[in-house]
């Protein structure tokens, strides 16, 4: 079951899990406007008309009607969906109700006793509604529209299928709600973010607060490091909706690859009209790029990565419950590698979480595939959901930098909108200056701080691309667009391998010669192995993929996470990559 805390860097006492049964209905015409009707046109308020009839079905949330898990497992496209759920509150006591969604695909109109309350559009990233003044001391009903469509252009949609059944690197899709549902009591004033930043030279860190409400008030801020306190400070609350915090630290313990190491921290808001506590915690590391690649805290560290793509058999973008997201961490570690690109989906907030604790470095994405890279106006649409998936996952330590866009390409002729690429990377930048930043992987780069590229070549073709490079060139899979060509950033191979086993007449994979034992695997894999190490221009790289998804047979795990090899062979052989952490020397 889905029971911890959804934000583990904003976690109080009072809060309700809202998943399980709700009740559920499809609405394939998409017809939320015939919901409800105009009551006051100068004031643009609405209000909610619903039948009986579009909730004629119970669904598990926050599994999405496409999975197992939900109960319904309805497999064709989904238009739109309605939700409703009666709770009560009556033991709210004067505070305010807060009602989070961590996430729901695309578009979602958020209704509480039969008044429109909002709207929020983006399918990735959590939505949160203060619902106090719509609510009675009985009953509530709660309704949730849904409308989503993997096949709209202007709908980042992820590795979602845009055809009737998932084919190649594209899966099922997931409608509707799909992350946990919660709520918690707050009171009139309360702390609504959190966001820390290191200032190493202090020995402090900066805590930047918003806030809700405009009573004055004092701050109390206290850090612990496995459970010994390492500071404390009071600030003034002024009402002004912003406060920012320096805390000095008796000591500073760095977050390390592979060793983790968080601060837990106790913040409390106290005013007139009462008292907000949470419980918090954050990581301090230091981020360095050179032409050699990445430094954490002063050490180069080469990045073994692997592609996690967050599908689960049962959830498909859910997992079932808390556990997995250790587990899938746990699997990953135990065959050599010391992170992943968290692909084409914006991953669980506790995910991020227990990559934190493990040390376990990850590279922050949105699912941009499914996008129309080339609108004039394709910054209105992506750029919202992409500000708001940094702005949510900017504590992480465990995140050590952003892709926002995956293999653009070309739409009917049109090449991708350089502007709209270039600006996305700008704002990144802007929002996050501690962190490097990818523009588009893989293929067509406009503005990068690491240069990246894919390539799923085997044998001796992947030997004869990557076993040396001439000075001041690399290989370049696009190597024919001369505008996007390299300019002497860190080099980043950050989708290679994807060899499929077992290698038989079913299912999706890379390879261009069969495979006919495991024997054949390990070998073609050490050979790949052999040559990233023996490159010291690679800095980083990403083999594809951590386990099987669907159809898709290139995991080094089955779907069901059961290990295809001897876990232990893999491990020792991506400790040939493991050495190139040790660039000084090389």
């Amino acid at each position: 079951m889905r029971n911890r805390h959804p934000n583990p860097e904003l976690r109080r006492a009072e809060w309700r899990n809202l998943c399980g049964e709700w009740e559920f209905g499809f609405d394939f015409g998409n017809s939320l406007y015939t919901g409800y009707r105009e009551v006051n046109i100068t004031n643009f308020k609405w209000t909610f008309l619903h039948l009986e009839k579009n909730f004629t079905q119970k669904i598990n949330v926050p599994f999405s009607p496409e999975s197992k898990l939900s109960g319904l497992e309805y497999k064709d496209f989904i238009n739109a969906c309605w939700y409703r759920k009666i709770i009560d509150v009556s033991d709210r006591r004067g505070k305010r109700v807060i009602l989070h969604f961590e996430a729901a695909f695309h578009t979602s109109h958020l209704f509480v006793n039969g008044k429109f309350v909002g709207n929020h559009r983006g399918g990735y990233t959590p939505f949160e509604f203060d619902i106090s003044d719509f609510l009675t001391d009985d009953k509530n009903e709660i309704i949730l529209h849904c409308s989503g469509d993997s096949r709209n252009c202007t709908q980042p949609s992820g590795k979602q299928s845009p055809d009737y059944q998932p084919n190649g690197c594209y899966y099922d899709r997931n409608s509707g709600i799909w992350g946990p549902v919660w709520m918690e009591y707050v009171p009139e004033t309360y702390i609504k973010n959190v966001k820390y930043t290191a200032d190493f030279a202090n020995n402090l860190v900066r805590i930047t607060l918003s806030v809700c409400g405009i009573s004055k008030g004092e701050i109390a801020i206290r850090s612990f490091y496995k459970n010994e306190p390492t500071g404390n400070c009071n600030y003034r609350y002024d009402g002004q909706g912003e406060v920012v915090c320096e805390l000095k630290l008796s000591d500073m313990h760095l977050w390390e690859v592979e060793k983790g190491g968080i601060y837990d921290a106790e913040i409390v808001l106290k005013t007139d009209n009462g008292k907000d506590e949470i419980s918090s915690y954050f990581g301090l590391r230091k981020l360095q790029l050179d032409e050699k690649g990445l430094k954490i805290n002063g050490k180069r560290i080469f990045q073994r990565l692997v592609l996690d793509q967050g599908y689960y058999p049962d959830g498909l973008y859910t997992a079932p419950d808390d556990s997995c997201f250790k587990n899938d961490i746990k699997l990953s570690k135990a065959m050599g590698f010391n992170g992943a690109r968290l692909h084409q989906k914006v991953f669980d907030r506790t995910f991020l979480y227990e990559a934190d604790i493990a040390g376990y470095i990850c590279w922050g994405e949105y699912p941009s595939w499914g996008f129309d890279v080339s609108r004039d106006d394709a910054l209105a649409y992506f750029l919202p959901e992409w500000v708001e998936a940094v702005e949510r996952d900017y504590n992480h330590p465990c995140i050590i930098g952003w892709c926002p866009m995956n293999e653009n390409n070309d739409v009917c002729g049109r090449h991708q909108n350089e502007t709209f690429v270039r600006q996305i990377y700008l704002t990144t930048k802007k929002l996050d200056k501690t962190r490097p930043v990818i523009d588009a992987s893989g293929w067509f780069h406009v503005n990068c701080d690491i240069y990246d590229i894919h390539d799923y070549s085997q044998g001796e073709e992947f030997v004869n691309r990557f076993s040396e490079f001439e000075e001041g060139d690399v290989y370049d899979s696009n190597e024919l667009q001369k505008e996007y060509a390299y300019k002497g950033q860190p080099y980043f191979l950050s989708e290679y391998g994807g060899l499929k086993y077992p290698d038989d007449n079913s299912g999706w994979g890379y390879n261009k010669e069969k495979i006919n034992s495991e024997e054949d695997f390990i070998s073609r894999l050490l050979l790949i192995q052999k040559t990233i190490y023996n490159n010291p221009k690679i800095s980083a790289a990403c083999y594809t993929q951590l386990y099987d998804v669907q159809h898709e047979r290139n995991g080094l795990y089955y779907y069901d996470r059961k290990p295809k090899f001897s876990i232990d062979n893999i491990k020792r052989i991506n400790g040939i990559i493991s050495a190139k952490s040790k660039y000084e020397e090389l």
